[in-house]
């Protein structure tokens, strides 16, 4: 059986590995091992924070939300609950966003919300 020299194989993959920690700082960009390892790690960072991205903007949405709805006299769960009744979906990026651009549709759906608000208060 004939030997098989890797060596273009393995320059090929140490060039992958060095072409993407470019900008890494001291050793970790510019030897292997160094940077490997630097590689594995920040993959793994950059796997686990894409999930808690969507979890952070969804708390920031629902924080917005919950401040202009107050300003209107209702609170996040009370106004959710009312649209919720009223029979209008409509996701809490969505919310966050007429919270900010667009107050006076904001304070439409707030006044829709509390008619259903009113309702169950009343109720209780």
């Amino acid at each position: 059986m004939a030997r098989v020299k890797r060596g273009m194989m393995a320059l090929k993959k140490r060039r992958r590995v060095l072409k993407s920690v470019k900008g890494f700082r001291g050793a970790r960009g510019h030897t292997y091992k160094a940077a490997n390892e630097a590689l594995l790690h920040a993959m793994t960072y950059a796997f686990r924070d894409r999930r808690n991205r969507k979890r952070e903007f969804r708390a920031l949405w629902i924080h917005r939300i919950n401040a202009a709805a107050r300003q209107e006299g209702l609170t996040y769960s009370r106004l959710l609950s009312g649209l919720k009744k009223e029979g209008l979906s409509i996701n809490r990026k969505v919310l966050a966003e007429l919270a900010v651009t667009d107050q006076s549709a904001f304070i439409r759906l707030a006044e829709i919300a509390k008619k259903h608000a009113s309702k169950a208060s009343a109720g209780i």
